[in-house]
């Protein structure tokens, strides 16, 4: 290797003017140098944080998938209320109905019971209504005769036999 790099020199031109780059033995140092640093920034720097990032993607990954999880678990329950709900809905219209049709059926009950005791009432009011006029009747006509007698006496100014 050493023939090599001796070849490599003396087949580089020479020139008179000093050079920008000067290639010598302190190449090898330089990249020795870089190397050691390179091993020990990947053992020290370059490693840890490729694990920790690998940790947080599979964390990350973790969290995503757990949360798809709950989303589809929140959408089950979601379902199961909804549907929960619509039973109880159709439960409460069905009830809802039946406790109508009895009141229904009640107040049909209890205006046909207050329509039969007002109709009692009336009859039993015309029956004492009839027996009173029929009453008042009688007594009006057995005083009608004395009250058209004294009528008669005091417009003709004598006695007036009936």
């Amino acid at each position: 290797m050493k023939s090599a790099f001796a070849l490599l020199l003396t087949a580089v031109p020479q020139s008179h003017e000093p050079q920008l780059i000067d290639v010598d033995g302190t190449v090898f140092i330089q990249v020795g140098i870089f190397l050691v640093v390179l091993l020990v920034l990947w053992r020290f720097l370059w490693k840890p944080y490729l694990r920790v990032r690998t940790e947080r993607v599979a964390r990350v990954e973790g969290y995503r998938e757990e949360a798809v999880k709950l989303e589809a678990d929140a959408q089950q329950r979601l379902a199961r209320a909804d549907a929960a709900l619509a039973e109880a809905r159709r439960t409460g219209a069905g009830e809802r109905a039946v406790a109508r049709a009895e009141a229904h059926a009640r107040e049909q009950t209890l205006l046909a019971e207050a329509t039969a005791a007002a109709q009692r009432k009336l009859a039993e009011a015309r029956t004492r209504l009839n027996a009173t006029v029929a009453a008042e009747r009688k007594k009006l006509e057995d005083g009608s005769s004395a009250v058209a007698v004294e009528a008669a006496r005091k417009i003709l100014g004598r006695e007036v036999s009936t």
